[in-house]
């Protein structure tokens, strides 16, 4: 009786470490494809494309993280001039988050060409990618899009987008962080 469990174990012992094997060998390759896919800013150290902990930061504290092009836009509201910026006229397939903390916004499948010069989807990635303020500037009534996360001003809200929302998220480019989608 103890020889066959013996053997049993002898049986069971080299099953068990390849198994264990391969698993350590999928989940590296997890663990390279995700890494590989995050955005590095060494001088923001409240920037992450995972956290999703709400930032509740003074002006001052973003002008020390932030380039000041970037800071005038997330942070005083003002916007970049149309057909200027980086992703305005971009097709490629990826995912766009926030420039000032990596809250993750859009993704590419929800982006048109609206023509109008910025950056357009007609919706948002989830419910609490970005939240919206009237803004009421330059004798126009608009409202405001703001990232989910760090309160940074991306752009506006509109009626007039495709369907199946009919709305168009009107974002500045230097407001937004691209990864393609990984091959």
């Amino acid at each position: 009786m103890k020889t066959n469990s013996f053997v049993n174990i002898l049986f069971l012992l080299p099953l068990f470490s390849f198994t264990a094997c391969g698993q350590n060998k999928q989940y590296t390759e997890i663990v390279q494809k995700t890494t590989n896919n995050k955005i590095s800013k060494p001088g923001n150290p409240y920037y992450s494309n995972t956290d999703t902990t709400k930032l509740k930061l003074s002006d001052a504290q973003w002008k020390k993280v932030l380039p000041e092009d970037v800071y005038l836009v997330m942070r005083k509201a003002e916007t970049e001039r149309a057909f200027t910026g980086k992703y305005w006229n971009t097709d490629q397939k990826g995912t766009y988050y926030c420039a000032s903390c990596g809250n993750l916004l859009f993704r590419s499948t929800a982006k048109f060409s609206s023509s109008c010069g910025w950056p357009s989807f007609f919706e948002q990635e989830n419910k609490k990618s970005v939240v919206y303020k009237n803004d009421f500037s330059y004798n126009m009534e608009r409202i405001e899009v703001l990232c989910g996360r760090c309160d940074g001003h991306l752009g506006h809200l509109f009626d007039d987008g495709p369907p199946p929302t009919g709305k168009r998220y009107c974002m500045n480019s230097i407001a937004l962080d691209f990864i393609p989608d990984s091959k």
